[in-house]
């Protein structure tokens, strides 16, 4: 071997040895890849028709584009988990495009919702929402599959029976919109409040239907004055009238913030929104007005793509302090986590960085959990010190309702205590009676006042309290009668 040759060798040592010092300092910062099995198989884990595999592709469509009423017959990915602040068109040639689809999709929404329920009025005698102005409706008015003449006939088949044959009654409710999605607000409240008037969409229910407006508001400190607002809409221009001399200084930067309106996706001051003119956005009292609801709907922004999130519709803030599920598909556990939580109502950051700041700091939303922790929930008169029925203010029906609540009806495995609710998340499987989409685990919501907060469900579904307590029995599978189920409706009146 020749001097020459020595050198190369050298220097190919060289090489090689700097070669593998930077691959060794690579491994150092880099991931190893992690395990493929090879030809793996999936199995359904008993989803049956719920299964991925028996599901419709979600649609590809834009913002503003018309959506299934459908949607739990679809699932999958998206294209993408995150919004853009950008409109598909110009400003204009948005406003027009709504402008002409609204009255077409607001036709087809309420054929759909008239080929769903029958909104025909009836009321239950003598009954009002707490404050008294308004009667609470009486049900079922969801519409028996052609053929059934009667739930509790309906009640004699299987779920697999049920679910073969497509007559569940009560598939979920999708938000009417989903592309654009977002809130959207009752009509008693666009007529007091039309900055919040949608260029492409109302709301899908009868005023009837939704809670009292405006409804009144109980602190617990100071049950002695009962509804504390005497009637008004708790705006930012009244708060300090109403509420100085009533609550501390922190509760009342805590509701000021609460009353304060502040840019969301689409109620915001840019191009990118759903209201004919630029507004100041919306509070967190646009929906929880008065601390309580005012039925308006959003979807929830637990998931993407926007197809896949669930309908939900505006709980009430009523008795929070005493809650320990303040959302319903996630375990959020304070009410200033809550505060905070939910970026523009849709989970999405990333839209601050356009549409301007909404972010609070910790010591402020602590002062918006301050108030809501003194919300209490509507005066039950005929509850005693534990919960119970008082017999003497009570009627027979009411006490055997109470009966078959804790007993046959099982109404009490999962609603108990002060506020009625067991605080945990359940899974009532309901896709068992209808070809479609799991929903998965959604939180219990308290019973405590439920009379004043229609419609029911996390969705929205049940329109009256009797239509939650037919969609109990057949989802349960209780076998109750009619008399049962009356009496358990009324029972409910009372809490």
């Amino acid at each position: 071997m020749n001097k020459k040759h020595v050198v190369i060798l050298a220097v190919g040592t060289s090489v090689l040895l700097f070669g593998f010092q930077a691959i060794n300092k690579q491994l150092h910062l880099l991931q190893s890849p992690g395990v493929v099995i090879e030809d793996y198989v999936e199995p359904d884990y008993d989803l049956g028709s719920g299964h991925i595999d028996s599901l419709i592709p979600y649609p590809d469509v834009g913002k503003g584009e018309r959506t299934p009423f459908d949607l739990w017959r679809y699932g999958g990915k998206g294209k993408s988990s995150f919004e853009t602040p950008e409109l598909p068109m110009s400003w204009n040639e948005w406003l027009a495009f709504n402008e002409k689809q609204k009255p077409e999709l607001m036709a087809d929404v309420r054929k759909y919702m008239d080929s769903r329920y029958d909104f025909n009025g009836e009321i239950h005698e003598g009954k009002t929402m707490s404050g008294g102005q308004k009667p609470i409706m009486k049900g079922p008015i969801t519409r028996l599959p052609k053929g059934f003449s009667s739930y509790e006939e309906l009640a004699k088949l299987s779920a697999n029976e049920i679910k073969q044959k497509d007559l569940f009654p009560f598939k979920p409710l999708a938000h009417p919109l989903s592309t654009t999605a977002h809130m959207v607000f009752p009509d008693n409240w666009n007529q007091a409040h039309p900055e919040h008037i949608r260029i492409d969409m109302d709301h899908d229910y009868p005023v009837e239907y939704l809670p009292e407006f405006p409804p009144p508001m109980f602190l617990t400190t100071h049950k002695e004055l009962g509804d504390v607002t005497n009637g008004r809409e708790v705006t930012i221009a009244n708060y300090y009238e109403i509420f100085n001399g009533l609550i501390t200084p922190e509760q009342m930067e805590g509701l000021k913030e609460l009353l304060r309106p502040t840019p969301t996706t689409w109620f915001n001051h840019t191009p990118h929104r759903v209201t004919k003119e630029p507004s100041a956005g919306v509070s967190c009292f646009s929906c929880h007005v008065n601390g309580h609801t005012n039925g308006a709907f959003e979807l929830g922004p637990d998931s993407r793509p926007n197809l896949a999130r669930l309908r939900v519709g505006t709980p009430t803030m009523r008795g929070n302090y005493n809650l320990m599920q303040l959302s319903s598909k996630r375990s959020i556990r304070s009410m200033d986590h809550f505060a905070e939580v939910e970026e523009y109502f849709d989970g999405d950051p990333g839209m601050q960085q356009h549409i301007g700041p909404r972010s609070q700091q910790r010591s402020v939303t602590n002062r918006m959990g301050d108030f809501n922790a003194i919300l209490d929930f509507a005066p039950a008169p005929k509850l005693n010190a534990m919960g119970d029925l008082i017999p003497e203010k009570s009627t027979k029906q009411e006490l055997w309702g109470q009966k078959l609540f804790r007993g046959k009806a099982k109404c009490a495995s999962c609603h108990y205590g002060p506020a009625f609710v067991d605080d945990y998340m359940h899974d009532l499987k309901v896709e068992r009676f209808y070809v479609g989409r799991p929903e998965g685990p959604i939180k219990t919501f308290p019973l405590r006042g439920i009379k004043d907060t229609p419609p029911y469900l996390h969705d929205d579904r049940l329109p009256t309290l009797d239509d939650a307590t037919e969609f109990f029995n057949l989802v349960l599978e209780l076998k109750l009668t009619k008399d049962e189920k009356d009496a358990i409706t009324a029972y409910m009146m009372c809490l």
